[in-house]
């Protein structure tokens, strides 16, 4: 995983427009999208299922209004936490490109956080990713020599 490369705060959704980098040496597989390569990304949403294995890992299913997302976590990001339906999260993770089916984006979670309690937090995140859009990926997608 290359942490040098950005998280984008996209919607689900707009990962069906994602296509795979050019291999560079030395470099990790990524994306692309909007011109930007990378290998995270973070979206915000309602968990509709969450279902935890003996291992303690677990398989959850988050609506984040654009898109259903499968969400795969880790034992160590299950732990301890009482993740369930109808919870609004944010999650940042990788995005696994070769196990997202029928246009359901598959996400290797790294970071998963309750915004339960944030009152504003779905009309906010709405807000963020348009700020993203207009601020970072716009831009590239103007200067990118097949616009």
């Amino acid at each position: 995983m290359d942490y040098s490369l950005a998280a984008l705060k996209i919607f689900g959704s707009q990962l069906a427009s994602a296509t795979e980098a050019p291999s560079s040496e030395g470099a990790s597989p990524a994306q692309m999208l909007f011109g930007i390569r990378f290998q995270r990304v973070w979206i915000q949403g309602v968990l509709l299922s969450a279902d935890y294995n003996e291992a303690g890992g677990g398989r959850f299913v988050l609506d984040d209004g654009s898109c259903i997302a499968d969400l795969f976590v880790s034992p160590r990001e299950a732990e301890g936490r009482p993740w369930r339906a109808g919870m609004y999260v944010m999650v940042v993770g990788a995005y696994i490109a070769g196990e997202s089916k029928e246009n359901f984006p598959a996400i290797k979670v790294h970071k998963m956080v309750d915004l339960s309690a944030q009152p504003d937090r779905e009309a906010m995140w709405y807000m963020e990713v348009a700020e993203a859009y207009n601020l970072f990926y716009e831009p590239f997608l103007a200067a990118s020599p097949s616009s």
